[in-house]
């Protein structure tokens, strides 16, 4: 059962949205609204949403903060969302920092819910929500990954092992992930096509040369700002743009950070091969760098970087890539 405190709740004009802030658990929400004593304990689950709808509506709230939480955000998400409020997803390490600031050190749900609102009331700028096709598309894609994972995990299993009927077990595993994973990824493709506009824009991200089915499907999904935004932006949202480290008269060396970790790893697999094989201008680029003694490493963030402005600028023009030839 939901519980809320009305007493000594602050009166807030009708003509002035308030923002709330949600601290997420597997079975609870703990709800704040922002300058105010309203507070709301309720169930997880799509009863509980339906009742902080209402509940929010009454508070005049029209923006809503919540950190992500392995997933047990995303139900109450989309609920919101489909109820027409503007709900931004904190990362924890975005609460934590916006808390170091402000010398907040007290830490519990209610606190956390009421730290969170605050967030939300002070955000500037909030980006139009994802695509919700595309939500369902990355928990698919996950799964995918996740058993790209395991089958690694087995085969390190399968190199040190000596027992012949454990390598055994391991190897038919092995088996058993490729076939499923075969399987899903064949859905995951299907379904994506079974959308015109996904679908063209799946084809214009393939069509640069080097990136797989595999990466464009990546790209796809867990980048829907792919061709919408500048070349510079969408290199930072992947965690590929160089970031400086300069400090009076230092000057340090550039470095990358943060940004979209599984979609990066895909565009690294793929700019391996193609600047080494498939794409003549990341081969030319690898060349150049290497040849200026740039490490191994820096080329390739360089060249994973440069495949995904390549697929920006093609989704961006709407028409697939086209190789320069060399001169």
């Amino acid at each position: 059962m939901g519980s809320e405190n009305k007493g000594g709740s602050t009166k807030m004009s009708k003509s002035i949205m308030a923002c709330a802030g949600i601290d997420t658990g597997k079975h609870k929400l703990d709800v704040a609204v922002d300058h105010s004593e309203e507070r709301l304990q309720i169930e997880n689950t799509a009863t509980g949403h339906r009742r902080l709808s209402s509940w929010l509506r009454r508070q005049n709230v029209g923006r809503v903060g919540i950190e992500a939480s392995g997933g047990y955000e995303q139900p109450v998400v989309a609920k919101l969302r489909g109820d027409g409020f503007v709900v931004i997803v904190f990362q924890p390490a975005q609460v934590r920092g916006y808390a170091k600031f402000h010398g907040k050190r007290a830490k519990n749900d209610r606190i956390d819910a009421a730290l969170i609102a605050a967030c939300a009331a002070e955000t500037r700028t909030v980006r139009a929500p994802p695509d919700p096709r595309l939500s369902a598309f990355a928990t698919h894609l996950t799964l995918i990954e996740q058993i790209t994972e395991d089958m690694a995990r087995f085969k390190t299993r399968c190199e040190t092992c000596r027992d012949p009927r454990l390598r055994q077990i391991w190897e038919n595993r092995i088996l058993e992930f490729k076939a499923v994973l075969k399987a899903e990824f064949a859905r995951l493709v299907q379904a994506i096509r079974q959308h015109d506009d996904l679908a063209q824009r799946l084809d214009l991200i393939g069509s640069v040369n080097g990136v797989g089915l595999r990466t464009a499907v990546a790209i796809l999904v867990r980048m829907p700002e792919i061709g919408r935004v500048s070349r510079e932006h969408i290199a930072s949202l992947a965690g590929l743009a160089p970031f400086d480290d300069d400090s009076g008269d230092r000057v340090g060396e550039r470095h990358i950070k943060d940004g979209r970790g599984r979609v990066r790893h895909s565009l690294f697999a793929a700019a391996l091969a193609a600047s080494f094989r498939w794409n003549v201008e990341l081969i030319a680029l690898y060349r150049r760098l290497t040849a200026k003694g740039k490490p191994h490493k820096v080329v390739l963030v360089a060249c994973a970087r440069k495949m995904l402005i390549f697929v920006n600028t093609v989704v961006q023009r709407g028409t697939p890539w086209v190789e320069k030839q060399p001169a």
